[in-house]
């Protein structure tokens, strides 16, 4: 794979002295996405994810160079790629539940979907959680990592799983680190505003309690959804993500990932509005550095600064391992921002069903806590 990846960037540096900027791009993309299978307790964060920054796209070449000093973080330990969509799991779906498969297409574009409809949804409105997949993974993968259709089944909340297109990104992962996909009525974001307002026309939706939350490159993307669209999302959870806009081109991803990035640039909100918090993030994360986590936290404080008023934070064990919780609330006393650090917890969503890809048994269940 060394090999492989130092002809790619060799490859990729000689094509754009030629200004042949589309195939050297072609070229080193593909020598990042072919390798060995990911390993099993690590989520693939392979998306291209950036930090906090005002700078405009990097050209390619300036790219190649990063790529070739930097430590590749969207690589494993052995220098692999995280390649290969995984999968779907066998899903089981009691008597009475529904687990159906439907398409949405927007002036976006197209995108699959799923939905979770516990038994008795007929009965009232009920809640929607909107859960987006990290990269290589999807729906039904997702489903079974997170343990979200059980606590569907133990609560009465319909979950929706979009699933992204490998068209749309070759590694499956949702594209939060484009520009032309973090804005308001435009890319991706149209596309899962669309698919969740299809879902509350078809199902007994109650519009008050929408919720948005996601793995990495999901949980990236579900702190977009609730930047740009904090009418339609009561509150979001963020495992393994980064904050919105923290990213703008492949190269300011890497460099995310690896946690640097600047904190002024953290600013979630778009607007006045804004959407109660929640954060897990493992403090032995090596695809998306635990500060990430922080630097969301810290973001919502300067937009929430004037409302919030009260700050706690506790220790404790669960699922055998150590957790520290922050807990901020409003002058109401109700909880607005919420951070979860697991001790020696990886790029894995918290307490979840290993059946899943990238989910730890061990930990605070983060579904049950954002739930």
């Amino acid at each position: 794979m060394k090999n492989l990846l130092t002809s790619a960037l060799n490859k990729a540096t000689q094509l754009t002295r030629e200004q042949n900027l589309a195939e050297a791009t072609r070229v080193l993309m593909g020598a990042l996405t072919r390798g060995a299978a990911p390993p099993a307790p690590q989520p693939a964060a392979h998306a291209e994810p950036h930090p906090p920054t005002f700078r405009l796209r990097r050209p390619l070449g300036e790219t190649v160079e990063l790529l070739r000093h930097a430590g590749l973080p969207g690589l494993n330990q052995s220098g692999a790629p995280l390649v290969g969509l995984r999968q779907a799991p066998k899903i089981d779906v009691p008597p009475g539940a529904a687990y159906v498969s439907r398409s949405y297409v927007g002036p976006a574009g197209a995108r699959d979907y799923k939905v979770y409809a516990p038994k008795g949804v007929g009965d009232g409105e009920r809640p929607l959680i909107v859960m987006l997949h990290g990269c290589s993974q999807n729906p039904d993968d997702f489903a079974v990592g997170s343990r979200m259709n059980e606590l569907a089944e133990e609560h009465g909340f319909i979950v929706a799983y979009p699933a992204q297109s490998t068209t749309a990104n070759q590694m499956g992962c949702w594209n939060w680190f484009n520009p032309s996909d973090q804005t308001r009525e435009k890319g991706e974001p149209s596309l899962i505003a669309g698919m969740t307002r299809a879902i509350m026309a078809e199902w007994r939706v109650d519009e008050s309690r929408v919720y948005v939350a996601g793995l990495s490159a999901g949980g990236a993307m579900a702190a977009t959804m609730a930047a740009t669209y904090p009418e339609l999302y009561a509150a979001v959870g963020i495992h393994s993500g980064l904050a919105h806009g923290s990213a703008s081109d492949v190269a300011s991803a890497f460099a995310a990932m690896g946690g640097k990035f600047e904190l002024g640039a953290a600013r979630r909100s778009l607007s006045d509005d804004y959407v109660r918090t929640i954060v897990f993030h493992g403090e032995a994360d090596q695809k998306v550095h635990p500060t990430n986590g922080e630097t969301i936290i810290a973001g919502a404080r300067l937009d929430l600064a004037d409302a919030l008023a009260r700050e706690t934070r506790e220790t404790g064990s669960a699922g055998g391992r150590n957790y520290s919780r922050t807990v901020i609330a409003d002058a109401r006393g109700v909880p607005q921002l919420e951070h979860w650090a697991v001790e020696g917890l990886g790029h894995a969503w918290s307490g979840g069903n290993p059946d899943g890809s990238f989910a730890d048994r061990h930990g605070p269940e983060a579904s049950r806590e954002m739930v």
